[in-house]
């Protein structure tokens, strides 16, 4: 995977963080990639639409790509997502087996990977992607900035 495709694959997550936000969603958006490249599957943020607390981005895309295989495991399969994703869904990610996760900003208070309950890194886990974050991290940090700027004026 060049850096111009991850570029490009994390620009398509923070299009649907973007649709994300339009909807009343807090902006994230994931994108599930197969090993050749193609997009599987895409999603952002769900939540209040679906009146569903697993609704995040990672988990509505993890889901349609496993479907779109007919198989519970995405093991060539890279997840591309603009924030850090939470202890829910790196558990996730862990049982869908990916093999890469690239994610754009850190999250300082709700993150699982890198902050919080570093999931991965737990004795527990019974399998741990490789890991990319910072790729578009500025556009990622400023959607999300701008949206609860937003919401408090």
């Amino acid at each position: 995977m060049t850096s111009k495709d991850a570029i490009s694959h994390m620009a398509r997550a923070l299009s649907e963080a973007e649709g994300a936000a339009a909807r009343g969603e807090v902006p994230i958006g994931a994108v599930v990639v197969s090993a050749e490249g193609r997009v599987m599957a895409a999603a952002g943020n769900r939540t209040r639409e679906l009146n569903d607390p697993t609704a995040h981005a990672e988990m509505l895309a993890i889901r349609a790509a496993c479907a779109e295989i007919g198989d519970e495991r995405l093991v060539s399969c890279s997840l591309y997502v603009t924030l850090e994703p939470c202890p829910m869904c790196a558990a996730a990610i862990s049982f869908a087996r990916l093999k890469r996760l690239y994610y754009a900003a850190s999250d300082p208070k709700g993150g699982g990977i890198e902050q919080g309950a570093r999931i991965f890194s737990q004795p527990t886990c019974h399998h741990s992607p490789e890991i990319y974050p910072g790729i578009m991290e500025a556009e990622a940090v400023a959607l999300l900035r701008d949206f609860f700027a937003a919401r408090r004026d």
